[in-house]
Protein backbone atom coordinates (compact mmCIF):
# COMPACT_ATOMS: atom_id res chain seq x y z
CA UNK A 1 0.00 0.00 0.00
CA UNK A 2 1.40 3.36 -1.02
CA UNK A 3 0.94 6.62 0.83
CA UNK A 4 1.58 10.26 -0.08
CA UNK A 5 3.71 11.22 2.89
CA UNK A 6 4.18 14.74 1.62
CA UNK A 7 0.43 15.27 1.80
CA UNK A 8 0.51 14.14 5.44
CA UNK A 9 2.90 16.92 6.41
CA UNK A 10 1.73 20.18 7.94
CA UNK A 11 0.41 22.61 5.33
CA UNK A 12 3.22 25.10 5.84
CA UNK A 13 5.89 22.42 5.58
CA UNK A 14 4.51 20.95 2.35
CA UNK A 15 5.51 24.02 0.32
CA UNK A 16 8.72 24.73 2.22
CA UNK A 17 11.92 24.98 0.20
CA UNK A 18 14.97 24.02 2.30
CA UNK A 19 17.58 26.64 3.13
CA UNK A 20 20.46 26.43 0.66
CA UNK A 21 23.82 26.86 2.38
CA UNK A 22 26.99 28.02 0.64
CA UNK A 23 28.62 25.33 -1.47
CA UNK A 24 31.34 23.47 0.48
CA UNK A 25 34.88 23.49 -0.94
CA UNK A 26 35.03 19.70 -0.80
CA UNK A 27 31.87 19.35 -2.86
CA UNK A 28 33.09 21.77 -5.53
CA UNK A 29 36.47 20.10 -5.88
CA UNK A 30 34.88 16.66 -6.02
CA UNK A 31 32.45 17.75 -8.75
CA UNK A 32 34.94 19.62 -10.93
CA UNK A 33 38.14 17.73 -10.18
CA UNK A 34 39.95 20.88 -9.11
CA UNK A 35 41.97 21.85 -6.04
CA UNK A 36 43.05 24.90 -4.03
CA UNK A 37 39.58 26.43 -4.15
CA UNK A 38 38.49 29.20 -1.82
CA UNK A 39 35.11 29.81 -0.22
CA UNK A 40 33.79 33.35 0.18
CA UNK A 41 30.15 32.35 0.40
CA UNK A 42 29.01 31.90 4.00
CA UNK A 43 30.23 34.99 5.87
CA UNK A 44 32.76 33.02 7.90
CA UNK A 45 35.66 34.67 9.71
CA UNK A 46 38.80 34.19 7.56
CA UNK A 47 40.95 34.30 10.72
CA UNK A 48 39.13 31.32 12.18
CA UNK A 49 38.38 30.89 15.89
CA UNK A 50 40.09 32.53 18.81
CA UNK A 51 43.24 30.63 19.86
CA UNK A 52 41.74 30.55 23.34
CA UNK A 53 38.66 28.80 21.99
CA UNK A 54 40.78 26.19 20.21
CA UNK A 55 42.71 25.52 23.40
CA UNK A 56 39.46 25.07 25.32
CA UNK A 57 38.32 22.41 22.85
CA UNK A 58 41.41 20.30 23.45
CA UNK A 59 40.80 20.19 27.17
CA UNK A 60 37.36 18.58 26.70
CA UNK A 61 38.11 15.77 24.30
CA UNK A 62 38.26 13.15 27.04
CA UNK A 63 34.79 14.17 28.28
CA UNK A 64 32.81 13.58 25.09
CA UNK A 65 30.97 10.58 26.54
CA UNK A 66 29.19 12.93 28.96
CA UNK A 67 26.18 15.09 28.18
CA UNK A 68 26.78 18.84 28.17
CA UNK A 69 25.29 21.19 30.73
CA UNK A 70 21.77 21.40 29.37
CA UNK A 71 21.27 24.86 30.87
CA UNK A 72 24.65 26.24 29.78
CA UNK A 73 25.20 27.69 33.26
CA UNK A 74 28.72 29.06 32.80
CA UNK A 75 28.13 30.60 29.37
CA UNK A 76 24.75 32.06 30.26
CA UNK A 77 26.15 33.68 33.38
CA UNK A 78 29.18 35.08 31.55
CA UNK A 79 26.95 36.48 28.81
CA UNK A 80 24.66 38.01 31.43
CA UNK A 81 27.61 39.63 33.18
CA UNK A 82 29.00 41.01 29.93
CA UNK A 83 25.64 42.36 28.78
CA UNK A 84 24.48 43.68 32.13
CA UNK A 85 21.37 41.50 32.35
CA UNK A 86 20.21 38.59 34.50
CA UNK A 87 21.08 35.05 33.43
CA UNK A 88 17.35 34.36 33.26
CA UNK A 89 17.26 36.64 30.20
CA UNK A 90 19.52 34.36 28.13
CA UNK A 91 18.47 31.54 25.81
CA UNK A 92 21.24 29.53 24.17
CA UNK A 93 20.76 28.12 20.71
CA UNK A 94 22.38 25.87 18.14
CA UNK A 95 23.46 29.02 16.35
CA UNK A 96 21.23 32.09 16.38
CA UNK A 97 19.29 30.36 13.58
CA UNK A 98 18.04 27.91 16.23
CA UNK A 99 16.84 30.76 18.42
CA UNK A 100 14.94 32.35 15.52
CA UNK A 101 13.19 29.02 14.99
CA UNK A 102 12.35 28.82 18.71
CA UNK A 103 10.74 32.25 18.57
CA UNK A 104 8.58 31.19 15.63
CA UNK A 105 7.57 27.93 17.30
CA UNK A 106 6.71 29.65 20.57
CA UNK A 107 4.84 32.71 19.32
CA UNK A 108 3.58 32.05 15.80
CA UNK A 109 0.82 29.75 14.53
CA UNK A 110 -1.99 29.69 11.97
CA UNK A 111 -4.01 32.87 12.35
CA UNK A 112 -0.98 34.85 13.49
CA UNK A 113 1.45 36.85 11.35
CA UNK A 114 5.06 37.97 11.29
CA UNK A 115 6.53 41.02 9.57
CA UNK A 116 9.94 41.30 7.94
CA UNK A 117 11.52 43.19 5.07
CA UNK A 118 12.08 42.13 1.51
CA UNK A 119 15.70 41.03 0.93
CA UNK A 120 16.01 40.01 4.60
CA UNK A 121 17.59 36.85 6.03
CA UNK A 122 16.13 33.72 4.40
CA UNK A 123 15.41 31.99 7.70
CA UNK A 124 12.60 34.42 8.60
CA UNK A 125 10.18 33.28 5.88
CA UNK A 126 11.18 29.64 6.39
CA UNK A 127 10.49 29.76 10.14
CA UNK A 128 7.19 31.58 9.65
CA UNK A 129 5.92 29.28 6.93
CA UNK A 130 6.90 26.11 8.81
CA UNK A 131 4.53 26.94 11.68
CA UNK A 132 1.69 27.96 9.38
CA UNK A 133 1.74 31.67 10.19
CA UNK A 134 1.27 34.47 7.68
CA UNK A 135 4.36 36.26 6.38
CA UNK A 136 3.81 39.97 5.79
CA UNK A 137 6.73 41.24 3.72
CA UNK A 138 7.43 44.98 3.65
CA UNK A 139 8.94 46.66 0.62
CA UNK A 140 12.57 47.61 1.11
CA UNK A 141 14.24 50.93 0.35
CA UNK A 142 14.73 51.75 -3.32
CA UNK A 143 18.07 51.02 -5.02
CA UNK A 144 18.94 54.74 -5.04
CA UNK A 145 18.31 55.16 -1.29
CA UNK A 146 21.21 55.76 1.12
CA UNK A 147 20.52 52.20 2.35
CA UNK A 148 19.74 50.52 -0.99
CA UNK A 149 17.49 47.48 -0.61
CA UNK A 150 17.67 47.97 3.18
CA UNK A 151 14.90 47.90 5.78
CA UNK A 152 12.24 50.58 5.39
CA UNK A 153 10.92 50.78 8.96
CA UNK A 154 7.90 52.87 7.94
CA UNK A 155 6.90 50.24 5.39
CA UNK A 156 7.39 47.54 8.00
CA UNK A 157 5.20 49.40 10.50
CA UNK A 158 2.46 49.58 7.87
CA UNK A 159 2.45 45.78 7.65
CA UNK A 160 1.74 45.30 11.37
CA UNK A 161 -1.84 44.21 12.08
CA UNK A 162 -3.81 42.89 15.04
CA UNK A 163 -2.57 39.38 14.17
CA UNK A 164 1.12 40.29 14.18
CA UNK A 165 3.06 38.66 17.00
CA UNK A 166 6.64 38.87 15.72
CA UNK A 167 8.62 41.45 13.74
CA UNK A 168 12.09 40.49 12.48
CA UNK A 169 14.63 43.30 12.04
CA UNK A 170 18.11 42.28 10.85
CA UNK A 171 20.64 44.91 11.91
CA UNK A 172 22.81 44.80 9.92
CA UNK A 173 20.89 42.88 7.30
CA UNK A 174 22.09 39.82 5.46
CA UNK A 175 22.55 39.82 2.45
CA UNK A 176 22.49 43.58 1.83
CA UNK A 177 24.84 44.68 4.64
CA UNK A 178 22.61 47.70 5.29
CA UNK A 179 21.78 48.89 8.79
CA UNK A 180 19.32 50.94 10.85
CA UNK A 181 20.49 53.80 13.07
CA UNK A 182 19.76 53.89 16.78
CA UNK A 183 17.13 56.63 16.92
CA UNK A 184 15.13 55.18 14.05
CA UNK A 185 15.17 51.68 15.50
CA UNK A 186 14.34 52.91 19.01
CA UNK A 187 11.35 54.88 17.72
CA UNK A 188 10.18 51.91 15.67
CA UNK A 189 10.23 49.54 18.65
CA UNK A 190 8.52 52.10 20.87
CA UNK A 191 5.64 52.39 18.39
CA UNK A 192 4.85 48.66 18.33
CA UNK A 193 2.04 47.05 20.35
CA UNK A 194 3.06 45.52 23.67
CA UNK A 195 1.93 42.08 22.50
CA UNK A 196 4.13 42.16 19.38
CA UNK A 197 7.66 40.86 19.83
CA UNK A 198 10.37 42.78 17.98
CA UNK A 199 13.32 40.52 17.19
CA UNK A 200 16.49 42.47 16.45
CA UNK A 201 18.92 40.08 14.76
CA UNK A 202 22.45 41.30 15.50
CA UNK A 203 24.43 38.40 14.03
CA UNK A 204 27.00 40.81 12.52
CA UNK A 205 26.93 43.54 15.16
CA UNK A 206 30.57 43.21 16.22
CA UNK A 207 31.75 44.22 12.75
CA UNK A 208 29.84 47.52 12.66
CA UNK A 209 31.88 50.67 13.29
CA UNK A 210 29.25 53.29 12.47
CA UNK A 211 28.81 55.76 15.37
CA UNK A 212 24.99 55.69 15.15
CA UNK A 213 24.73 51.90 15.17
CA UNK A 214 22.79 50.79 18.28
CA UNK A 215 23.40 47.98 20.76
CA UNK A 216 19.77 46.92 21.15
CA UNK A 217 20.49 44.94 24.32
CA UNK A 218 20.68 48.28 26.15
CA UNK A 219 16.93 48.74 25.57
CA UNK A 220 15.76 45.48 27.13
CA UNK A 221 14.62 47.12 30.37
CA UNK A 222 12.67 49.71 28.40
CA UNK A 223 11.00 47.30 25.97
CA UNK A 224 9.77 44.01 27.48
CA UNK A 225 8.70 42.89 23.98
CA UNK A 226 12.26 43.13 22.59
CA UNK A 227 14.38 40.08 21.75
CA UNK A 228 17.99 40.47 20.60
CA UNK A 229 19.68 37.53 18.87
CA UNK A 230 23.41 37.08 18.34
CA UNK A 231 25.81 34.38 17.23
CA UNK A 232 29.32 33.07 17.76
CA UNK A 233 29.44 31.93 14.12
CA UNK A 234 30.63 35.17 12.59
CA UNK A 235 33.24 37.33 14.29
CA UNK A 236 34.10 34.63 16.82
CA UNK A 237 34.72 32.08 14.05
CA UNK A 238 32.76 29.22 15.62
CA UNK A 239 30.34 28.48 12.77
CA UNK A 240 31.26 24.79 12.79
CA UNK A 241 30.26 24.43 16.44
CA UNK A 242 26.84 26.08 16.04
CA UNK A 243 26.20 28.31 19.01
CA UNK A 244 24.26 31.54 19.46
CA UNK A 245 21.87 33.14 21.91
CA UNK A 246 18.92 35.41 22.52
CA UNK A 247 18.55 38.10 25.19
CA UNK A 248 15.02 38.97 26.24
CA UNK A 249 12.59 39.58 29.08
CA UNK A 250 12.83 36.66 31.55
CA UNK A 251 9.26 35.55 30.77
CA UNK A 252 10.07 35.37 27.07
CA UNK A 253 13.31 33.50 27.78
CA UNK A 254 11.39 31.06 29.96
CA UNK A 255 9.04 30.28 27.08
CA UNK A 256 11.92 29.87 24.61
CA UNK A 257 13.74 27.57 27.02
CA UNK A 258 10.61 25.42 27.28
CA UNK A 259 10.49 24.70 23.55
CA UNK A 260 14.20 24.31 22.84
CA UNK A 261 15.59 20.80 22.56
CA UNK A 262 17.41 19.35 25.58
CA UNK A 263 21.18 19.73 25.14
CA UNK A 264 20.69 21.91 22.05
CA UNK A 265 24.20 23.33 22.56
CA UNK A 266 27.06 20.89 22.97
CA UNK A 267 29.88 20.95 25.50
CA UNK A 268 32.56 21.89 22.98
CA UNK A 269 30.53 24.81 21.68
CA UNK A 270 29.81 26.12 25.16
CA UNK A 271 33.45 25.92 26.22
CA UNK A 272 34.76 27.53 23.04
CA UNK A 273 32.17 30.32 23.18
CA UNK A 274 33.06 31.05 26.80
CA UNK A 275 36.69 31.65 25.85
CA UNK A 276 35.91 33.46 22.59
CA UNK A 277 33.67 35.88 24.44
CA UNK A 278 36.63 37.31 26.33
CA UNK A 279 39.23 37.31 23.55
CA UNK A 280 38.97 41.00 22.71
CA UNK A 281 42.24 40.94 20.78
CA UNK A 282 40.90 38.39 18.33
CA UNK A 283 37.73 40.45 17.84
CA UNK A 284 39.74 43.62 17.20
CA UNK A 285 41.96 41.85 14.67
CA UNK A 286 38.91 40.40 12.93
CA UNK A 287 37.33 43.87 12.68
CA UNK A 288 40.53 45.30 11.22
CA UNK A 289 40.89 42.55 8.61
CA UNK A 290 37.24 43.05 7.67
CA UNK A 291 37.57 46.84 7.42
CA UNK A 292 40.59 46.51 5.12
CA UNK A 293 38.86 43.80 3.07
CA UNK A 294 35.73 45.88 2.51
CA UNK A 295 37.93 48.75 1.34
CA UNK A 296 39.89 46.43 -0.97
CA UNK A 297 36.76 44.99 -2.56
CA UNK A 298 34.95 48.33 -2.79
CA UNK A 299 37.93 49.93 -4.49
CA UNK A 300 38.15 47.06 -6.97
CA UNK A 301 34.46 47.39 -7.81
CA UNK A 302 34.81 51.16 -8.25
CA UNK A 303 37.76 50.70 -10.60
CA UNK A 304 35.72 48.29 -12.71
CA UNK A 305 32.56 50.36 -12.72
CA UNK A 306 30.60 47.69 -10.86
CA UNK A 307 27.82 48.80 -8.54
CA UNK A 308 27.64 47.40 -5.03
CA UNK A 309 25.64 47.80 -1.84
CA UNK A 310 27.64 49.62 0.87
CA UNK A 311 28.01 47.11 3.69
CA UNK A 312 28.85 47.21 7.39
CA UNK A 313 28.94 43.41 7.70
CA UNK A 314 31.67 40.96 6.75
CA UNK A 315 30.32 40.59 3.22
CA UNK A 316 29.41 42.79 0.29
CA UNK A 317 26.93 42.44 -2.59
CA UNK A 318 28.23 43.38 -6.03
CA UNK A 319 26.09 44.00 -9.13
CA UNK A 320 27.78 42.07 -11.95
CA UNK A 321 25.92 43.97 -14.67
CA UNK A 322 23.47 41.24 -15.62
CA UNK A 323 22.14 37.92 -14.39
CA UNK A 324 24.48 36.80 -11.61
CA UNK A 325 23.86 33.05 -11.78
CA UNK A 326 26.04 32.44 -14.88
CA UNK A 327 28.82 34.51 -13.30
CA UNK A 328 28.55 32.46 -10.12
CA UNK A 329 28.79 29.23 -12.08
CA UNK A 330 31.81 30.48 -14.03
CA UNK A 331 33.54 31.51 -10.81
CA UNK A 332 33.09 27.97 -9.50
CA UNK A 333 35.20 26.73 -12.42
CA UNK A 334 37.84 29.23 -11.32
CA UNK A 335 37.81 27.63 -7.87
CA UNK A 336 36.08 30.58 -6.20
CA UNK A 337 32.83 30.05 -4.30
CA UNK A 338 30.65 33.10 -3.63
CA UNK A 339 26.89 33.34 -3.09
CA UNK A 340 24.22 34.20 -5.67
CA UNK A 341 21.34 36.04 -4.02
CA UNK A 342 18.62 35.77 -6.62
CA UNK A 343 16.55 33.97 -4.01
CA UNK A 344 16.64 37.17 -1.97
CA UNK A 345 15.24 39.16 -4.88
CA UNK A 346 18.64 40.41 -6.05
CA UNK A 347 19.26 38.45 -9.27
CA UNK A 348 22.05 40.72 -10.53
CA UNK A 349 24.11 40.52 -7.33
CA UNK A 350 26.67 38.17 -5.85
CA UNK A 351 27.33 38.25 -2.12
CA UNK A 352 31.04 37.99 -1.39
CA UNK A 353 32.36 37.24 2.08
CA UNK A 354 35.33 39.38 3.05
CA UNK A 355 38.41 37.16 3.19
CA UNK A 356 42.08 37.78 3.76
CA UNK A 357 43.74 40.14 1.32
CA UNK A 358 45.06 37.33 -0.93
CA UNK A 359 41.63 35.65 -1.01
CA UNK A 360 39.94 38.91 -1.96
CA UNK A 361 42.52 39.37 -4.72
CA UNK A 362 41.91 35.82 -5.92
CA UNK A 363 38.19 36.59 -6.23
CA UNK A 364 38.82 39.90 -8.04
CA UNK A 365 41.16 38.25 -10.53
CA UNK A 366 38.69 35.43 -11.14
CA UNK A 367 35.86 37.91 -11.61
CA UNK A 368 37.96 39.78 -14.17
CA UNK A 369 38.48 36.56 -16.11
CA UNK A 370 34.79 35.69 -16.02
CA UNK A 371 33.48 39.11 -17.01
CA UNK A 372 35.89 39.32 -19.98
CA UNK A 373 34.21 36.33 -21.64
Amino acid sequence: MSCDFQALANAGVQKLMPYQPGKPVEELERELGISESIKLASNENPLGPSPRAIQALGSLLDQLAQYPDGNGFALRNRLAEKLGVEAECITLGNGSNDVLELIARAYLAPGRSAVFSAHAFAVYPLAVQAVGAEARVAAAHAPDHAMPWGHDLAAMADQVTATTRVIFVANPNNPTGTWVDGQSLHDFIAAQPADTLVVVDEAYCEYVEEPDYPDATRWLAEFPNLIVTRTFSKIHGLAGLRIGYAVSHPQVADILNRVRQPFNTNALAQAAALEALDDDAHVRQSVQVNREGLQQLGQAFDERGLGYIPSVGNFICVDVGGEAEPVYQALLHQGVIVRPVGGYGLPRHLRVTVGRAHENRRFIDALDQVLKR
